[in-house]
């Protein structure tokens, strides 16, 4: 019997090594896709800020410039923000 009861313990211990190696692998899984997802996350919000910052630019440079010099470039004042966001609004 004190063999038997041995063998017993070392395949229950073994069972449950497996099963909680298999949960960390899912966990694991887990963990990189919330890890890709934040990852992803920052980088489109610092696209956008990019994108936010460099348009801000434009419209703060081309308001700086007189009516005659925005006149120049086929522009009215009105027209700014048309002309920093035609590419994202099809103007």
């Amino acid at each position: 019997m004190g063999r038997e009861g041995n063998d017993s313990k070392k395949e229950a211990f073994l069972m449950a090594y497996i099963s909680t190696n298999n949960r960390s692998a899912a966990a694991t899984g887990e963990t990189r896709t919330a890890l890709r997802d934040f990852f992803t996350g920052l980088a489109n919000g610092f696209a956008a800020y990019t994108e936010r910052r460099a348009r801000t630019g434009q419209m703060r440079t081309l308001n700086r410039l007189s009516d005659a010099e925005l006149a120049r470039m086929g522009l009215t004042r009105e027209q700014i923000p048309y002309h920093v966001f035609r590419d994202r609004f099809g103007y």
